[in-house]
């Protein structure tokens, strides 16, 4: 799951909203006193939300998916950079594919700082998909008249 595709070995949109069900409730019922091993401790809130989030874009829920990538924003860990920044761009996605742009370049910016000083494929593969998003968007606007920047037009004299 950690890939950021969602649930993709779940056969169905029923299993896969099961499965994120049965792990909410696990999540929930863990015990903050019981130590995990290294190789689950950093799996909490901020992870199932973010694979919750790419379940539910992958089946079209770009609601639901916006807000649980939100919440896997608010309570991703500092150490966890990468991720935190991958998820942002996974957020601006989802925000675009909504008709959101402004919220999406202003999370994508955040992002882009958040990925300052990181070597990281995913956070490269995020970057190409922010243009790829945006892409359509610059193709648009270069066939929209611009504005006139030399002020209103002057009537000539008869």
């Amino acid at each position: 799951m950690a890939d950021g595709g969602g649930l993709r070995h779940v056969r169905g949109k029923k299993e896969a909203l099961a499965a994120l069900t049965r792990a909410s409730t696990d999540l929930a019922a863990a015990d903050p006193g019981i130590e995990e091993p290294d190789r689950v401790a950093f799996f909490a809130e901020a992870s199932l939300s973010h694979e919750m989030a790419c379940t539910l874009r992958d089946l079209g829920d770009l609601k639901g998916a916006e807000a649980a990538f939100r919440r896997s924003v608010r309570t991703r860990a500092l150490p966890y950079a990468r991720t935190h920044a991958v998820t942002l761009g996974y957020l601006g996605d989802v925000q675009v594919r909504q008709g959101h742009l402004d919220d999406a370049c202003q999370t994508w910016t955040r992002a882009l700082d958040a990925m300052a000083g990181i070597r990281s494929g995913r956070a490269r593969d995020t970057v190409v998909q922010m243009r790829r998003s945006l892409s359509p968007v610059k193709a648009a606007a270069a066939i929209w008249p611009q504005p006139s920047t030399s002020g209103p037009a002057s009537s000539s004299p008869t």
